[in-house]
């Protein structure tokens, strides 16, 4: 009877050894096997030769059909910025960067999965129906925004000149949703203005205030953004400029270089402005400020100006800006909202066959390291608009638009509202100047005072030593 129960036992230990030493193999070859390339591919092609035999529409189950949507569902699962493009639709690509092409003038992304309007670019058809950064547009055409790429959303927006396009938004002000019906045009904005909308074409355009604050806004980065920058520095420098508010609200991006370009006015020569960083060693690159520091603007007090608006390469200079500290540098205040997050890098890799791939292969890092995909750059001080601030602001940077307007009283409430960041950052920047003229003025009044205390001891002897002799 003991036997029989020391045999028990025995074959139970063994038995839970082995159990527990099968479950380990089974869990060590399945790790293995989630990324074992022969045994995923193996599974993609089973997977795709039974939908061939026995999937109901035979029209739907070529192999490139198949192929094809594999790859876009792959790609597509990566981010909002990566895709395959099939031949036709990187033909499609190449075209529209050689020519000109119709459009609203909204920069778009994917928030949450939805389509979502990043910011309008000024002076365009989508800016003046009044498309606000932050709508959601939930319908193009009639038709569900819902499962479509980034890629196709912009090719529906986008059209011949002349033609229209409807887009409906969800906006968290409305009930409903609403339809815009928006003629497509040709996009050609100026991109540097002063706070009354005027370009570098007004000889009259970027004055200084009463306090010799300058104020440029950058719209977008454009192929002249810097030159134009350049020359409204150079008029308010003329004029005497102490300070800059520089408003990069509801900008949202544009050409790398031209970012770069406009950091270099503020940054010396040979600092670092951003790095680019990838997995691999050929994907790293950093940009530093280049030419002579002569006719730089290093030695002025900065505001930049941002919001939820300011996206990709608005988001390089002021991350850049926020980071120039030291000797030589321009000192920079960023103030408003948090911006939007589009910190990252898309190569165009061309496939056989005809069709490419676009992929995010590296990400934007500010001079100390920071990441901007996904986090974006937060303010030093945070200033936010509330709706009736933001809808104020929209209405005044447009030519008559607060006269367009139908309400009266709505026009009128909105014309009493003041641009709280602008304000802000203005005060700011007349603080910080009576702080150092305070600071520069100490030394000398000590000095005047300390002389004019040397000249009356002096005054008091000669009289101490005149009065006997009055007196005699």
């Amino acid at each position: 009877m003991k036997n029989r129960f020391l045999y028990g036992i025995l074959v139970a230990a063994l038995s839970i050894n082995l159990l527990a030493g099968f479950q380990i193999y089974v869990y060590s070859a399945d790790a293995q096997g989630k990324d074992d390339p022969e045994a995923s591919l193996a599974l993609l092609t089973q997977v795709m030769e039974l939908i061939r035999q026995d999937y109901v529409d035979s029209d739907k189950v070529s192999y490139e059909n198949l192929i094809n949507e594999a790859l876009r569902g792959m790609v597509g699962t990566l981010d909002p910025h990566s895709e395959f493009m099939p031949p036709r639709k990187f033909e499609e690509l190449r075209d529209d960067t050689e020519g000109q092409f119709g459009g609203l003038g909204i920069v778009v992304s994917m928030r949450n999965e939805v389509l979502t309007v990043v910011a309008p670019m000024e002076d365009t058809p989508g800016y003046r129906a009044g498309i606000l950064a932050g709508d959601k547009i939930i319908r193009i055409d009639g038709r569900s925004t819902e499962n479509l790429t980034m890629s196709d959303a912009v090719a529906k927006l986008r059209g011949l000149p002349g033609t229209e396009v409807t887009i409906t938004i969800m906006r968290d002000v409305l009930e409903e949703p609403k339809d815009f019906t928006i003629e497509r045009a040709v996009i050609k904005v100026a991109t540097v203005k002063d706070y009354n909308g005027r370009g570098i074409s007004n000889k009259n355009a970027f004055p200084l205030d009463e306090d010799k604050i300058g104020y440029v806004r950058i719209t977008q980065f454009g192929e002249r953004t810097n030159d134009d920058l350049r020359e409204a520095l150079r008029r308010l420098k003329k004029a005497g400029m102490k300070s800059l508010v520089l408003d990069l609200r509801s900008n949202p991006g544009g050409l790398l270089d031209q970012a770069v370009s406009v950091c270099e006015n503020f940054i010396p020569r040979g600092k670092l402005i951003l790095t680019t960083e990838g997995r691999r060693e050929s994907q790293v690159s950093s940009y530093h400020s280049r030419g002579s520091d002569r006719n730089k603007y290093t030695d002025i007090k900065i505001a930049v100006l941002v919001n939820g608006g300011s996206a990709s390469a608005s988001e390089i200079v002021a991350g850049c800006l926020q980071d120039a500290t030291g000797e030589g540098y321009c000192d920079a205040i960023i103030v408003g909202e948090q911006t939007f997050g589009k910190g990252s890098v898309q190569s165009i890799l061309p496939l056989e066959g005809g069709g490419a791939l676009r992929l995010t292969t590296a990400k934007y890092y500010t001079p100390s390291h920071k990441v901007i995909h996904e986090r974006g750059i937060e303010p030093d001080i945070e200033v936010v608009l509330t709706r009736d601030q933001s809808e104020a602001l929209f209405w005044k940077r447009q030519a008559g638009g607060l006269d367009s307007l139908d309400d009266e009283a709505r026009r009128e409430r909105l014309s009493k509202l003041k641009d709280a960041q602008f304000e802000r950052a203005k005060d700011m920047l007349k603080g910080i100047s009576l702080l150092l003229n305070r600071e520069t003025d100490e030394p000398e009044r000590q000095l005047a005072a300390e002389s004019e205390g040397g000249q009356k001891a002096e005054t008091e002897e000669e009289t101490t030593a005149t009065a006997p002799n009055d007196e005699e």
